[in-house]
C-alpha cells in the first residue's frame, strides 16, 4: 500500500521533504525550463534525476518533486515517456500512483487532525499544503 511505504520513508529519513528525501536517496533535484511540462523522474548510467520545471512556483515545486520521488521509489524501471507513446501499459495508473505517493508524503494525517475543529475542506487544507485541489482526493483514510 502506498501510504504504508511512504510512512516508512518518512520515519527513514526523518522528515517528509520531497527534496531532502530525494537528495539522502542521491537523487539528483535539476530545475530547468521544461516548457509545459511540470517534470520527469530520469535514471542514466544507473544516475537518477528528478527533473522540475523552474517556472513553477514553489509549492508547486514541491508536489510536482514529491510526485517524481514517488516514481523513483514506486515505479523506477518504469519509462513513463514510452509508456506515453505506446500502449503497453497504463500510464494513468503510474502517475494515480505518483500522485497518491506525493499527496501521501505532503499531507500527514496529523496535519489534518489539526484541522478537525475548522470548517475546511479537504481541498482547502490540501492546498495549505501546496496540493492541487486535483488530487487532494487521493488522500486516503479520510473519505
Amino acid at each position: 500500500m502506498i501510504k504504508d511505504i511512504v510512512q516508512r520513508l518518512i520515519a527513514k529519513y526523518q522528515t517528509n521533504d520531497p527534496f531532502e528525501i530525494a537528495a539522502q536517496k542521491n537523487i539528483l533535484v535539476l530545475y530547468e525550463n521544461l516548457g509545459s511540462t511540470l517534470g520527469y523522474f530520469q535514471t542514466s548510467r544507473r544516475i537518477r534525476f528528478i527533473h522540475v520545471n523552474h517556472c513553477l512556483d514553489e509549492g508547486m515545486q514541491r508536489f510536482v518533486c514529491a510526485h517524481e520521488l514517488g516514481h523513483a521509489c514506486l515505479h523506477p524501471d518504469v519509462n513513463t515517456p514510452f509508456l506515453k507513446n505506446n500502449t503497453f501499459f497504463s500510464v494513468g495508473k503510474v502517475e494515480i500512483e505518483a500522485n497518491t505517493f506525493a499527496v501521501e508524503l505532503l499531507l500527514q494525517d496529523e496535519d489534518i487532525y489539526s484541522y478537525q475543529d475548522t470548517s475546511l475542506s479537504i481541498q482547502e487544507i490540501s492546498a495549505i499544503y501546496g496540493i492541487p485541489k486535483e488530487v487532494s482526493h487521493l488522500k486516503k483514510g479520510f473519505f
